[in-house]
């Protein structure tokens, strides 16, 4: 399954609570794509990713809002 969470308008640490909850749903080979422009949550997310294991990619557009996209092996 494909999730997509725009998170644009939510602030520290709503998105990060709301990540954790939408992780424990995913299952293999599910994706998410995650769209965020908080500064504290673009820091929190990567090191909640890298610390669970969660392959992603990453990148930001003119606007400053940053694109996650994770995948579940």
């Amino acid at each position: 399954m494909n999730y997509h969470y725009d998170a644009c308008d939510e602030v520290c640490p709503l998105p990060l609570v709301k990540l954790r909850v939408l992780l424990k749903k995913m299952k293999f080979g599910d994706s998410c794509r995650l769209l965020i422009k908080d500064t504290g949550s673009k820091s929190d997310i990567p090191r909640l990713l890298d610390k669970l294991n969660y392959p992603y990619t990453s990148s930001v557009d003119d606007n400053g809002i940053q694109e996650l996209n994770i995948r579940v092996r």
